[in-house]
């Protein structure tokens, strides 16, 4: 102990002065986090009276059951299509995301009014929710999965844009600079000594906006966007508690076949490193 006092003597400095401004922020932001639960309702027994009434739904839910086969197979196709509308919106917001984040990545960029343009424009997009892209495409292309496609699509541009810029900026300059010290140009360079380095990264956050705009996709249902989340609403609407948990079901098992196909997929590309993955 007195050899890791010695090397670490700042781990076992006596509290001081110094540190009442970090213990009165702390504080002040617990103090804070308790005032915002008492305003909205935390502490006054609503939740825990609730408990029975969570546990008296979830009785309901079980066993899950579609009611018919028919219903069965619509709820298929319809996760079908969700699945559909996902993929396509994430792999086209992917395409036309990269030239954004090019665009607003400083160690390819040198016009910094480019720059601040590509930026402010992913902030733009990223600052609208999902939900309310998909109300904006209804109303311009009608209900359909359509709308649901565009609407995933243009609200993941905003984040794969400013995701794509951050991971181009921390790409190593080196076989840029040898591309450069070669004779190669500037697109030369970005072509060949930038995208082979980062495309893993870019790739695996695809796969990752995959599996999260599943779920997503599901929502944006739910306000005629096209997908099962139709069904979904419509089953909790009517009280048809056994058909709501089985498409519940039904999006987990997605859900998790997803994951697990993503994951085989990005190991597959960045290789197994230190037993990752085994």
């Amino acid at each position: 102990m007195d050899a890791v006092r010695d090397r670490y003597p700042e781990h076992f400095r006596r509290f001081g002065a110094e540190r009442l401004p970090v213990v009165a922020v702390a504080t002040g932001m617990f103090a804070l986090l308790l005032f915002g639960m008492e305003r909205l309702g935390f502490f006054d027994g609503k939740l825990l009276s609730g408990m029975g009434r969570l546990a008296e739904i979830a009785g309901l839910m079980l066993p899950p059951d579609p009611g018919s086969w028919a219903h069965a197979r619509a709820y298929g196709m319809a996760l079908i299509e969700t699945v559909a509308i996902a993929l396509l919106g994430t792999l086209s917001a992917a395409i036309l995301a990269l030239p954004v984040g090019l665009l607003a990545a400083r160690n390819v960029t040198a016009q910094r009014i480019v720059r601040f343009l590509a930026r402010r424009s992913l902030d733009t997009i990223r600052s609208v929710d999902i939900l309310i892209w998909a109300l904006i495409w209804i109303n311009v292309v009608g209900l359909g999965p359509f709308a649901g496609a565009l609407a995933i699509m243009t609200s993941d541009i905003g984040s794969f844009g400013k995701l794509f810029s951050e991971a181009i900026e921390a790409a190593d300059r080196k076989p840029v600079e040898g591309i450069a010290s070669a004779g190669g140009s500037h697109f030369m360079g970005i072509r060949f000594g930038i995208l082979p380095e980062v495309f893993p990264v870019l790739a695996s956050q695809v796969l990752y906006y995959f599996e999260s705009n599943t779920r997503s996709a599901t929502i944006i249902g739910i306000v005629g966007a096209g997908g099962i989340g139709l069904h979904l609403a419509e089953a909790i609407r009517t009280l048809e508690l056994q058909q709501t948990s089985f498409i519940i079901l039904m999006i987990l098992v997605t859900v998790a076949a997803i994951d697990i196909v993503s994951n085989q997929l990005r190991f597959a590309m960045i290789g197994r490193r230190a037993g990752i993955g085994k």
